[in-house]
């Protein structure tokens, strides 16, 4: 299964499959890279789509009136 359809969920899942091999140990060099090499491609696709999502985000904030209004996530992070 490709990376670009597997959902989010499902991506962690395998990485945690992943690791859980190499964590055992009994896993051959040749495997052990090949499983390596599609961890950081997950952990690449899991981290762009956590980017995406960031970007999505509404920040709630306090109109005029005292109700919630919502606004734009604002991507970049000021420090004051």
């Amino acid at each position: 299964m490709s990376e670009k359809k597997m959902s989010f969920e499902q991506q962690i899942a395998r990485l945690e499959e992943i690791v859980a091999a190499l964590e055992k140990g009994d896993v051959q060099l040749s495997d052990s890279l090949s499983l390596f090499a599609e961890g950081t491609t997950l952990i690449s696709a899991c981290s762009k789509e956590l980017d995406q999502a960031e970007q999505q985000v509404v920040k709630l904030m306090k109109g005029a009136d005292g109700a919630p209004a919502e606004l734009p996530f604002e991507s970049g992070e000021q420090e004051g």
